[in-house]
Protein backbone atom coordinates (compact mmCIF):
# COMPACT_ATOMS: atom_id res chain seq x y z
CA UNK A 1 0.00 0.00 0.00
CA UNK A 2 1.30 3.44 -1.05
CA UNK A 3 1.03 6.45 1.34
CA UNK A 4 0.47 9.11 -0.83
CA UNK A 5 1.35 12.90 0.76
CA UNK A 6 1.39 15.99 -0.58
CA UNK A 7 1.76 19.56 0.09
CA UNK A 8 -0.20 22.21 -1.43
CA UNK A 9 0.56 23.16 -4.73
CA UNK A 10 1.92 26.18 -4.52
CA UNK A 11 0.39 29.22 -6.09
CA UNK A 12 3.03 30.83 -8.64
CA UNK A 13 2.26 34.73 -8.49
CA UNK A 14 5.26 34.98 -6.47
CA UNK A 15 8.64 32.73 -5.83
CA UNK A 16 8.79 30.69 -2.76
CA UNK A 17 8.74 32.93 0.81
CA UNK A 18 9.42 30.80 4.36
CA UNK A 19 5.90 29.43 4.43
CA UNK A 20 6.14 27.66 1.80
CA UNK A 21 9.31 26.38 3.01
CA UNK A 22 8.07 25.51 6.40
CA UNK A 23 5.04 23.23 4.80
CA UNK A 24 7.69 21.38 2.16
CA UNK A 25 10.03 20.59 4.96
CA UNK A 26 7.44 19.23 7.27
CA UNK A 27 6.01 17.02 4.54
CA UNK A 28 9.74 16.19 3.86
CA UNK A 29 10.41 15.15 7.16
CA UNK A 30 7.01 13.44 7.35
CA UNK A 31 7.82 11.09 4.23
CA UNK A 32 11.45 10.57 5.71
CA UNK A 33 10.00 9.05 8.64
CA UNK A 34 7.67 6.76 6.77
CA UNK A 35 10.35 5.41 4.76
CA UNK A 36 12.55 4.43 7.37
CA UNK A 37 9.66 2.36 8.45
CA UNK A 38 9.69 0.63 5.37
CA UNK A 39 5.99 2.21 3.88
CA UNK A 40 6.00 3.22 0.36
CA UNK A 41 5.97 6.29 -0.26
CA UNK A 42 4.19 8.55 -3.19
CA UNK A 43 5.54 12.16 -2.24
CA UNK A 44 4.00 14.99 -4.02
CA UNK A 45 4.66 18.92 -4.59
CA UNK A 46 4.20 21.37 -7.16
CA UNK A 47 2.68 24.34 -9.10
CA UNK A 48 -0.74 25.76 -9.28
CA UNK A 49 -0.42 28.36 -12.89
CA UNK A 50 -3.37 29.16 -13.96
CA UNK A 51 -5.80 31.90 -12.62
CA UNK A 52 -6.43 36.07 -12.93
CA UNK A 53 -3.88 36.73 -10.55
CA UNK A 54 -1.15 34.77 -12.54
CA UNK A 55 -2.08 36.67 -15.69
CA UNK A 56 -1.88 40.29 -14.00
CA UNK A 57 1.10 39.09 -12.16
CA UNK A 58 2.91 38.02 -15.82
CA UNK A 59 1.58 41.14 -17.60
CA UNK A 60 2.49 43.68 -15.00
CA UNK A 61 6.35 42.29 -14.83
CA UNK A 62 5.71 42.30 -19.26
CA UNK A 63 6.15 38.58 -19.66
CA UNK A 64 3.44 35.99 -21.49
CA UNK A 65 1.72 34.33 -18.19
CA UNK A 66 3.32 30.88 -19.51
CA UNK A 67 7.09 32.47 -19.43
CA UNK A 68 6.27 33.70 -15.92
CA UNK A 69 5.22 30.79 -14.76
CA UNK A 70 8.06 28.45 -16.43
CA UNK A 71 10.18 31.10 -14.48
CA UNK A 72 8.34 30.57 -10.97
CA UNK A 73 7.83 26.92 -11.06
CA UNK A 74 11.45 26.10 -11.74
CA UNK A 75 12.63 28.53 -9.06
CA UNK A 76 10.63 26.26 -6.72
CA UNK A 77 12.48 23.22 -8.25
CA UNK A 78 15.89 24.17 -7.92
CA UNK A 79 14.99 25.78 -4.33
CA UNK A 80 13.65 22.06 -2.98
CA UNK A 81 16.27 20.70 -4.81
CA UNK A 82 18.63 22.83 -2.69
CA UNK A 83 16.78 22.24 0.65
CA UNK A 84 17.34 18.35 -0.75
CA UNK A 85 13.48 17.65 -0.37
CA UNK A 86 13.25 13.99 -1.03
CA UNK A 87 9.88 14.28 -2.91
CA UNK A 88 9.14 12.22 -5.65
CA UNK A 89 6.83 14.20 -7.94
CA UNK A 90 6.71 18.07 -8.85
CA UNK A 91 3.45 18.50 -11.05
CA UNK A 92 3.05 21.54 -12.76
CA UNK A 93 -0.63 22.79 -13.84
CA UNK A 94 0.22 23.92 -17.28
CA UNK A 95 1.36 20.34 -17.65
CA UNK A 96 -0.48 18.88 -21.03
CA UNK A 97 -1.86 16.08 -19.39
CA UNK A 98 -3.05 18.08 -16.28
CA UNK A 99 -5.92 19.64 -19.25
CA UNK A 100 -6.96 15.87 -19.85
CA UNK A 101 -7.15 14.74 -16.81
CA UNK A 102 -9.39 18.25 -15.38
CA UNK A 103 -11.60 17.31 -18.87
CA UNK A 104 -12.05 13.81 -17.88
CA UNK A 105 -13.11 14.78 -14.27
CA UNK A 106 -15.01 17.44 -15.17
CA UNK A 107 -16.95 14.94 -17.75
CA UNK A 108 -17.67 13.02 -15.02
CA UNK A 109 -19.54 15.43 -12.40
CA UNK A 110 -21.38 17.31 -15.65
CA UNK A 111 -22.92 13.78 -16.21
CA UNK A 112 -23.88 13.35 -12.72
CA UNK A 113 -25.68 16.33 -12.87
CA UNK A 114 -23.69 18.46 -10.87
CA UNK A 115 -22.81 21.45 -13.25
CA UNK A 116 -25.50 23.98 -13.49
CA UNK A 117 -25.61 27.62 -14.60
CA UNK A 118 -25.98 30.57 -12.66
CA UNK A 119 -24.71 34.10 -11.64
CA UNK A 120 -21.96 35.05 -9.64
CA UNK A 121 -22.63 38.09 -7.66
CA UNK A 122 -20.25 39.44 -5.24
CA UNK A 123 -16.79 40.91 -3.73
CA UNK A 124 -13.56 38.95 -5.28
CA UNK A 125 -10.64 38.83 -4.02
CA UNK A 126 -8.04 37.76 -7.04
CA UNK A 127 -5.19 37.43 -4.17
CA UNK A 128 -6.90 34.55 -2.78
CA UNK A 129 -9.17 33.57 -6.26
CA UNK A 130 -12.16 33.48 -4.09
CA UNK A 131 -15.30 35.43 -4.03
CA UNK A 132 -16.07 36.58 -0.27
CA UNK A 133 -19.08 36.94 1.92
CA UNK A 134 -19.14 40.71 2.27
CA UNK A 135 -22.64 42.61 2.27
CA UNK A 136 -23.18 44.26 -1.33
CA UNK A 137 -23.35 47.08 0.53
CA UNK A 138 -20.18 47.49 1.68
CA UNK A 139 -18.11 50.15 1.23
CA UNK A 140 -14.31 50.31 -0.08
CA UNK A 141 -14.48 46.61 1.19
CA UNK A 142 -10.97 44.60 1.15
CA UNK A 143 -9.44 41.29 2.00
CA UNK A 144 -8.53 40.60 5.40
CA UNK A 145 -5.87 37.98 4.72
CA UNK A 146 -4.31 40.34 2.07
CA UNK A 147 -5.88 43.60 3.12
CA UNK A 148 -6.33 44.57 -0.51
CA UNK A 149 -9.52 46.11 -2.13
CA UNK A 150 -12.00 42.98 -3.02
CA UNK A 151 -13.49 43.73 -6.69
CA UNK A 152 -17.52 43.45 -7.28
CA UNK A 153 -18.53 40.60 -9.83
CA UNK A 154 -21.33 40.15 -11.59
CA UNK A 155 -21.35 37.36 -14.33
CA UNK A 156 -22.48 34.50 -15.57
CA UNK A 157 -20.28 31.23 -14.33
CA UNK A 158 -20.88 27.09 -13.95
CA UNK A 159 -21.61 25.89 -10.67
CA UNK A 160 -21.18 22.93 -8.86
CA UNK A 161 -24.18 21.60 -6.73
CA UNK A 162 -21.97 21.57 -3.83
CA UNK A 163 -25.13 21.87 -1.53
CA UNK A 164 -26.15 18.42 -2.62
CA UNK A 165 -23.43 16.77 -0.58
CA UNK A 166 -24.82 18.29 2.34
CA UNK A 167 -25.22 15.95 4.29
CA UNK A 168 -22.32 13.41 2.79
CA UNK A 169 -19.38 16.25 4.29
CA UNK A 170 -21.10 16.65 7.93
CA UNK A 171 -20.16 13.01 8.41
CA UNK A 172 -16.91 13.09 6.56
CA UNK A 173 -15.99 15.77 8.48
CA UNK A 174 -17.13 14.07 11.94
CA UNK A 175 -14.88 11.11 11.26
CA UNK A 176 -12.29 11.28 13.80
CA UNK A 177 -8.58 12.10 12.53
CA UNK A 178 -10.10 13.20 8.56
CA UNK A 179 -9.21 16.66 9.75
CA UNK A 180 -6.05 17.72 11.83
CA UNK A 181 -5.46 19.39 14.07
CA UNK A 182 -9.00 19.72 16.18
CA UNK A 183 -9.14 23.09 16.13
CA UNK A 184 -9.17 23.09 12.59
CA UNK A 185 -12.22 20.56 12.36
CA UNK A 186 -14.15 23.07 14.61
CA UNK A 187 -13.69 25.82 11.79
CA UNK A 188 -15.22 23.43 9.04
CA UNK A 189 -17.84 22.09 11.10
CA UNK A 190 -18.87 25.57 11.38
CA UNK A 191 -18.40 26.46 8.06
CA UNK A 192 -20.52 23.29 7.13
CA UNK A 193 -23.14 24.05 9.58
CA UNK A 194 -24.20 27.08 8.07
CA UNK A 195 -25.20 25.37 4.97
CA UNK A 196 -23.19 24.94 2.01
CA UNK A 197 -24.23 26.52 -1.03
CA UNK A 198 -23.45 25.63 -4.62
CA UNK A 199 -20.17 27.33 -6.26
CA UNK A 200 -18.95 28.64 -9.28
CA UNK A 201 -16.39 26.35 -11.41
CA UNK A 202 -15.71 28.70 -14.35
CA UNK A 203 -15.19 31.77 -15.15
CA UNK A 204 -15.49 34.40 -18.05
CA UNK A 205 -13.06 36.21 -20.10
CA UNK A 206 -9.91 34.79 -18.80
CA UNK A 207 -7.69 33.54 -21.47
CA UNK A 208 -5.29 32.14 -18.79
CA UNK A 209 -6.70 28.91 -17.96
CA UNK A 210 -7.90 25.58 -18.59
CA UNK A 211 -11.55 25.96 -21.53
CA UNK A 212 -14.15 24.22 -20.44
CA UNK A 213 -15.36 21.71 -22.99
CA UNK A 214 -18.66 22.73 -24.29
CA UNK A 215 -18.97 25.50 -22.61
CA UNK A 216 -17.51 28.73 -25.04
CA UNK A 217 -16.32 31.36 -22.98
CA UNK A 218 -15.61 29.66 -19.95
CA UNK A 219 -12.66 29.01 -18.29
CA UNK A 220 -12.40 26.42 -15.28
CA UNK A 221 -11.95 28.29 -12.03
CA UNK A 222 -8.59 27.53 -10.70
CA UNK A 223 -9.31 25.72 -7.71
CA UNK A 224 -11.47 23.64 -9.73
CA UNK A 225 -7.96 22.98 -11.70
CA UNK A 226 -5.75 22.92 -8.96
CA UNK A 227 -6.70 20.37 -6.67
CA UNK A 228 -6.80 17.64 -9.71
CA UNK A 229 -3.07 18.19 -9.70
CA UNK A 230 -3.05 16.10 -7.30
CA UNK A 231 -4.48 13.12 -9.74
CA UNK A 232 -2.28 14.33 -12.19
CA UNK A 233 0.64 13.49 -10.25
CA UNK A 234 -0.04 10.21 -10.17
CA UNK A 235 1.12 9.72 -14.08
CA UNK A 236 4.09 7.56 -14.11
CA UNK A 237 6.30 9.72 -16.75
CA UNK A 238 5.41 7.79 -19.77
CA UNK A 239 1.56 7.23 -18.98
CA UNK A 240 -1.19 8.20 -20.64
CA UNK A 241 -3.36 11.19 -19.30
CA UNK A 242 -6.16 8.25 -18.37
CA UNK A 243 -8.23 9.19 -14.89
CA UNK A 244 -9.29 5.41 -14.45
CA UNK A 245 -5.27 5.13 -14.40
CA UNK A 246 -4.13 7.47 -11.85
CA UNK A 247 -7.04 6.54 -9.48
CA UNK A 248 -4.77 3.12 -9.37
CA UNK A 249 -1.61 4.79 -9.08
CA UNK A 250 -1.67 5.74 -5.15
CA UNK A 251 -4.99 7.18 -4.69
CA UNK A 252 -6.33 8.42 -2.32
CA UNK A 253 -3.78 10.47 -0.76
CA UNK A 254 -3.31 9.32 2.76
CA UNK A 255 -2.52 12.87 3.79
CA UNK A 256 -2.87 16.32 2.59
CA UNK A 257 -0.54 18.84 4.37
CA UNK A 258 -1.61 22.39 3.61
CA UNK A 259 -2.04 26.03 5.54
CA UNK A 260 -4.98 26.57 7.38
CA UNK A 261 -6.30 29.39 4.60
CA UNK A 262 -6.99 27.08 2.47
CA UNK A 263 -8.45 24.06 4.38
CA UNK A 264 -11.79 24.71 3.31
CA UNK A 265 -10.89 23.96 -0.05
CA UNK A 266 -9.08 20.57 0.24
CA UNK A 267 -12.23 19.11 3.32
CA UNK A 268 -15.00 20.71 1.55
CA UNK A 269 -14.83 21.50 -1.86
CA UNK A 270 -12.43 18.69 -2.90
CA UNK A 271 -14.31 15.83 -1.27
CA UNK A 272 -17.70 16.88 -2.78
CA UNK A 273 -15.72 16.90 -6.11
CA UNK A 274 -14.27 13.56 -5.71
CA UNK A 275 -17.56 12.25 -4.38
CA UNK A 276 -19.18 13.70 -7.66
CA UNK A 277 -16.95 11.60 -9.93
CA UNK A 278 -16.68 8.57 -8.08
CA UNK A 279 -13.52 8.53 -6.77
CA UNK A 280 -11.93 8.18 -3.28
CA UNK A 281 -12.05 10.85 -0.87
CA UNK A 282 -8.33 11.26 0.71
CA UNK A 283 -7.91 9.62 4.51
CA UNK A 284 -6.61 12.83 6.45
CA UNK A 285 -6.05 16.90 5.80
CA UNK A 286 -3.80 18.57 8.07
CA UNK A 287 -4.15 22.18 8.18
CA UNK A 288 -0.98 24.12 9.75
CA UNK A 289 -0.82 27.50 10.82
CA UNK A 290 0.95 30.49 9.51
CA UNK A 291 4.42 32.13 10.45
CA UNK A 292 5.24 35.79 11.49
CA UNK A 293 8.61 36.88 12.05
CA UNK A 294 9.32 38.45 15.44
CA UNK A 295 6.16 39.35 16.26
CA UNK A 296 4.57 40.92 13.02
CA UNK A 297 3.15 39.32 9.91
CA UNK A 298 6.01 38.84 6.96
CA UNK A 299 5.25 41.15 4.02
CA UNK A 300 7.41 43.12 1.39
CA UNK A 301 6.49 46.71 2.50
CA UNK A 302 7.55 46.02 6.04
CA UNK A 303 10.51 44.48 4.56
CA UNK A 304 11.20 41.43 6.69
CA UNK A 305 10.37 38.93 4.46
CA UNK A 306 12.82 35.46 5.36
CA UNK A 307 14.08 34.11 1.78
CA UNK A 308 14.57 30.86 2.21
CA UNK A 309 17.41 30.51 -0.42
CA UNK A 310 19.45 33.07 1.61
CA UNK A 311 18.25 31.61 5.15
CA UNK A 312 19.80 28.29 3.69
CA UNK A 313 23.01 29.98 2.38
CA UNK A 314 23.89 31.65 5.36
CA UNK A 315 22.78 29.14 7.98
CA UNK A 316 22.36 25.23 6.53
CA UNK A 317 19.75 22.70 5.85
CA UNK A 318 19.62 21.37 9.74
CA UNK A 319 20.10 24.25 11.46
CA UNK A 320 16.34 25.58 9.70
CA UNK A 321 15.07 22.31 9.05
CA UNK A 322 15.59 22.07 13.52
CA UNK A 323 14.54 25.16 14.37
CA UNK A 324 11.09 24.96 12.42
CA UNK A 325 10.01 21.33 13.16
CA UNK A 326 11.54 21.53 16.65
CA UNK A 327 10.52 24.83 18.08
CA UNK A 328 6.79 25.31 16.03
CA UNK A 329 4.00 22.74 17.00
CA UNK A 330 2.81 21.68 13.84
CA UNK A 331 -0.79 22.75 13.63
CA UNK A 332 -0.39 26.19 15.49
CA UNK A 333 0.79 29.77 13.64
CA UNK A 334 4.57 30.14 15.11
CA UNK A 335 6.90 33.27 15.11
CA UNK A 336 10.27 33.34 13.59
CA UNK A 337 12.98 34.79 16.45
CA UNK A 338 16.33 35.05 15.39
CA UNK A 339 17.86 34.90 18.68
CA UNK A 340 15.36 31.83 19.42
CA UNK A 341 16.59 30.27 16.36
CA UNK A 342 20.26 30.78 17.51
CA UNK A 343 20.12 29.23 20.71
CA UNK A 344 18.20 26.20 20.09
CA UNK A 345 20.35 25.54 16.71
CA UNK A 346 23.33 25.88 19.31
CA UNK A 347 22.59 24.05 22.97
CA UNK A 348 20.27 21.42 21.09
CA UNK A 349 22.41 20.49 18.55
CA UNK A 350 26.02 21.43 18.74
CA UNK A 351 26.10 21.18 22.60
CA UNK A 352 23.86 18.85 23.85
CA UNK A 353 23.74 16.57 20.70
CA UNK A 354 26.99 17.28 18.91
CA UNK A 355 29.10 17.62 22.22
CA UNK A 356 27.93 14.56 23.37
CA UNK A 357 29.17 12.58 20.85
CA UNK A 358 32.29 14.49 20.28
CA UNK A 359 33.38 13.99 23.77
CA UNK A 360 32.68 10.33 24.57
CA UNK A 361 34.08 9.40 21.39
CA UNK A 362 37.10 11.10 22.09
CA UNK A 363 37.22 8.99 25.28
CA UNK A 364 36.60 5.92 23.67
CA UNK A 365 39.14 6.15 21.06
CA UNK A 366 41.73 7.39 23.58
CA UNK A 367 41.68 4.74 25.99
CA UNK A 368 40.59 1.90 23.95
CA UNK A 369 42.22 1.38 20.72
CA UNK A 370 40.44 4.23 19.07
CA UNK A 371 37.52 1.90 19.12
CA UNK A 372 34.43 1.17 20.79
CA UNK A 373 35.00 -0.21 24.37
CA UNK A 374 33.49 -3.33 25.06
CA UNK A 375 30.32 -3.37 26.54
CA UNK A 376 30.46 -5.54 29.81
CA UNK A 377 26.89 -5.75 30.05
CA UNK A 378 25.60 -2.37 29.04
CA UNK A 379 24.27 -3.99 26.06
CA UNK A 380 21.35 -5.18 28.03
CA UNK A 381 18.21 -3.99 27.88
CA UNK A 382 18.54 -3.30 32.03
CA UNK A 383 20.78 -0.60 31.65
CA UNK A 384 19.37 2.92 32.87
CA UNK A 385 20.17 4.08 29.18
CA UNK A 386 18.25 1.21 27.65
CA UNK A 387 15.18 2.40 29.33
CA UNK A 388 15.96 5.93 28.49
CA UNK A 389 15.70 4.87 24.84
CA UNK A 390 13.23 2.56 24.90
CA UNK A 391 11.00 5.48 26.35
CA UNK A 392 12.06 7.64 23.86
CA UNK A 393 11.28 5.67 20.93
CA UNK A 394 7.83 5.51 22.23
CA UNK A 395 7.27 8.97 22.51
CA UNK A 396 8.85 9.33 18.85
CA UNK A 397 6.48 6.47 17.41
CA UNK A 398 3.67 8.10 18.87
CA UNK A 399 4.73 11.44 18.11
CA UNK A 400 5.33 10.56 14.36
CA UNK A 401 1.51 8.71 14.72
CA UNK A 402 -0.26 12.01 15.72
CA UNK A 403 2.23 14.46 13.22
CA UNK A 404 3.24 16.39 16.14
CA UNK A 405 7.16 17.07 15.14
CA UNK A 406 7.99 18.88 17.55
CA UNK A 407 7.83 16.00 20.02
CA UNK A 408 9.27 13.94 17.90
CA UNK A 409 12.38 16.11 17.81
CA UNK A 410 12.04 16.63 21.64
CA UNK A 411 12.00 12.95 22.00
CA UNK A 412 15.34 12.61 20.47
CA UNK A 413 16.68 15.55 22.14
CA UNK A 414 15.47 14.59 25.75
CA UNK A 415 17.53 11.16 25.33
CA UNK A 416 20.61 13.09 24.47
CA UNK A 417 20.02 14.85 27.69
CA UNK A 418 20.03 11.39 29.72
CA UNK A 419 22.79 10.49 28.04
CA UNK A 420 24.95 13.55 29.11
CA UNK A 421 23.46 13.46 32.81
CA UNK A 422 24.55 9.80 32.73
CA UNK A 423 28.32 10.78 31.68
CA UNK A 424 28.43 13.71 33.93
CA UNK A 425 27.26 11.64 36.96
CA UNK A 426 29.27 8.18 35.93
CA UNK A 427 32.48 10.81 35.19
CA UNK A 428 34.94 8.62 33.57
CA UNK A 429 37.54 11.04 33.45
CA UNK A 430 38.22 10.30 36.64
CA UNK A 431 37.15 6.62 36.76
CA UNK A 432 40.30 5.87 34.63
CA UNK A 433 42.95 6.58 36.80
CA UNK A 434 42.06 3.78 39.37
CA UNK A 435 43.13 0.57 37.71
CA UNK A 436 40.25 -1.61 38.84
CA UNK A 437 37.63 0.60 36.88
CA UNK A 438 38.80 0.29 33.39
CA UNK A 439 35.73 -1.81 32.99
CA UNK A 440 33.51 -0.16 33.95
CA UNK A 441 34.34 2.75 32.17
CA UNK A 442 34.14 0.99 29.26
CA UNK A 443 30.60 0.15 30.26
CA UNK A 444 29.64 3.60 30.82
CA UNK A 445 31.05 4.66 27.49
CA UNK A 446 30.11 1.96 25.19
CA UNK A 447 25.78 2.95 26.64
CA UNK A 448 26.78 6.61 26.13
CA UNK A 449 27.95 5.98 22.38
CA UNK A 450 25.09 3.16 21.83
CA UNK A 451 22.59 6.30 23.51
CA UNK A 452 23.87 8.65 20.44
CA UNK A 453 23.48 6.07 17.92
CA UNK A 454 19.93 5.86 18.95
CA UNK A 455 19.26 9.84 18.98
CA UNK A 456 20.95 10.34 15.34
CA UNK A 457 18.42 7.38 14.28
CA UNK A 458 15.43 9.22 15.99
CA UNK A 459 16.95 12.39 14.41
CA UNK A 460 17.30 11.42 10.79
CA UNK A 461 13.47 12.65 9.43
CA UNK A 462 13.92 15.37 11.15
CA UNK A 463 17.89 16.64 10.31
CA UNK A 464 18.84 13.78 8.24
CA UNK A 465 22.57 15.48 7.54
CA UNK A 466 23.29 15.54 11.45
CA UNK A 467 22.19 12.12 11.41
CA UNK A 468 23.99 10.74 8.51
CA UNK A 469 26.97 12.94 9.84
CA UNK A 470 26.87 11.47 13.91
CA UNK A 471 25.94 7.42 12.33
CA UNK A 472 29.65 8.00 10.18
CA UNK A 473 31.35 8.94 13.42
CA UNK A 474 29.65 6.03 15.07
CA UNK A 475 31.54 3.80 11.85
CA UNK A 476 27.26 2.82 10.76
CA UNK A 477 26.83 2.15 7.52
CA UNK A 478 23.45 2.27 5.31
CA UNK A 479 20.17 3.87 6.11
CA UNK A 480 18.77 3.17 9.48
CA UNK A 481 15.98 1.11 9.19
CA UNK A 482 12.81 1.69 12.12
CA UNK A 483 12.41 -0.03 14.07
CA UNK A 484 15.32 -2.96 13.78
CA UNK A 485 17.74 -0.04 14.12
CA UNK A 486 16.31 1.17 17.40
CA UNK A 487 17.26 -1.80 19.51
CA UNK A 488 19.59 -1.21 22.64
CA UNK A 489 23.12 -2.93 22.06
CA UNK A 490 23.60 -2.93 18.36
CA UNK A 491 26.38 -1.22 18.31
CA UNK A 492 29.61 -3.48 17.72
CA UNK A 493 32.64 -3.42 20.51
CA UNK A 494 36.07 -3.31 18.86
CA UNK A 495 34.58 -1.32 15.85
CA UNK A 496 36.55 1.25 14.91
CA UNK A 497 35.78 4.75 15.12
CA UNK A 498 36.92 7.75 13.19
CA UNK A 499 38.88 10.63 14.36
CA UNK A 500 36.18 13.19 15.68
CA UNK A 501 34.93 15.94 13.91
CA UNK A 502 32.47 18.43 15.36
CA UNK A 503 29.07 17.15 13.52
CA UNK A 504 27.19 20.70 13.92
CA UNK A 505 29.42 23.85 13.83
CA UNK A 506 27.51 26.84 16.03
CA UNK A 507 25.63 29.25 14.56
CA UNK A 508 26.86 32.88 14.67
CA UNK A 509 24.87 35.47 13.35
CA UNK A 510 26.27 38.80 13.58
CA UNK A 511 23.36 40.69 12.37
CA UNK A 512 19.51 40.31 11.34
CA UNK A 513 18.44 37.66 8.64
Amino acid sequence: MVFTLTTPLYYVNDRAHLGSAYTTLACDAIARQRRLCGESVLFITGCDEHGQKIQRTAEAAGLSPQAHCDAISEGYRQLWQSWQISNDRFIRTTDPRHRSIVEQFFARVEANGDVIEGRQQGWYCVACEEFKDDPHEAQDPECPLHRRPLEWRDELNLFFKLSRYQQQIEQLIRQDGFIQPQNRRREVENFVAQGLRDFSISRVNLPWGIGVPGHSGHTFYVWFDALLGYLTALLEPGDEPDLQLVSERGWPASLHVIGKDILRFHAVYWPAMLLSAGLPLPKRVFGHGFLTREGQKMGKSIGNVLDPQQLLDKCGRDAVRWYLLRDIPFGDDGDFQQQRFTDLVNNDLANTIGNLLNRTSSMARRWFDDAVPPAGGAEASSHPLAAAALQAQGLSEQAWERLDLRAAAEAALQLAITANGFLNDQAPWKLIKQEDQQAQVAADLYAVLEAARQVAVLLAPLVPELSARMLAQLSQVGEPCWPAALRWGLLQPGLGLPEPQPVMARLELDAPL
